[in-house]
């Protein structure tokens, strides 16, 4: 695989995606040696190096297959259509409660790696056998959940907070509506949408 200059770039500045970027504090600039470790397992592989959504993204004929992730307490990979690869190890888990049929691979330390590197081959290799049998089951549309009285209001009196919450995911508004729906206090539940409303207006999900 060839390699894209722009995930050197992505190596030496981070995602782009907060106030920390192109700075020590940058949570891409935390996991160096698992980083690299991964990307050189993958540029072994088929796949194209591409970035998408600030992180490296892996595809084949165009459709994406998997990502590179970096975030405060984990990195790994992101696989699109992880739960129809086999995997005996357990290494997968669902990226949220609420997950369809995306599935992430969490790293810790270089040795998770290290220890796992044959597996995590076969678990790549999977998953591009999988793209190019275009086996891949149709997702299931999430369950819908009501929007708390509170934010719609919060929304109608601020729009360019409504846009950016529009603008996140279907998973990451999910996310955030569960949470703000929890309480039964209204105003735990005010105080809850003004503490992630930075991470929101920034194009971040509760856990990025």
């Amino acid at each position: 695989m060839k390699r894209n200059k722009l995930v050197d770039i992505f190596l030496v500045d981070g995602c782009g995606r907060c106030s920390d970027y192109k700075t020590p504090a940058c949570k891409v600039h935390k996991w160096p040696e698992e980083l690299n470790f991964l990307r050189e397992i993958i540029l072994n592989t088929e796949l194209t190096e591409e970035i998408k959504w600030g992180f490296p993204c892996y595809t084949l004929n165009g459709k994406n297959v998997l990502m590179i992730t970096a975030f405060r307490d984990n990195c790994g990979l992101s696989f699109f259509n992880g739960a129809f690869i086999s995997d005996p190890q357990h290494l997968l888990k669902k990226a949220g409660e609420n997950s369809q049929n995306g599935r992430v691979l969490r790293i810790t330390k270089a040795d998770d790696i290290f220890e796992n590197s044959e597996q995590i081959e076969k678990l790549i290799q999977e998953a591009i056998q999988l793209q190019k049998n275009g086996t891949i089951p149709k997702k299931v549309a999430p369950l819908a959940v009501e929007l708390p009285s509170i934010l719609a209001d919060i929304f109608n009196e601020d729009k360019p907070f409504s846009d950016a919450f529009m603008k996140l995911t279907p998973g990451r508004r999910r996310a955030y509506i569960l949470f703000f729906n929890q309480p039964k206090n209204e105003s735990t539940k005010i105080a809850r949408i003004e503490k992630n409303r930075a991470r929101i207006l920034q194009g971040l999900g509760m856990h990025d």
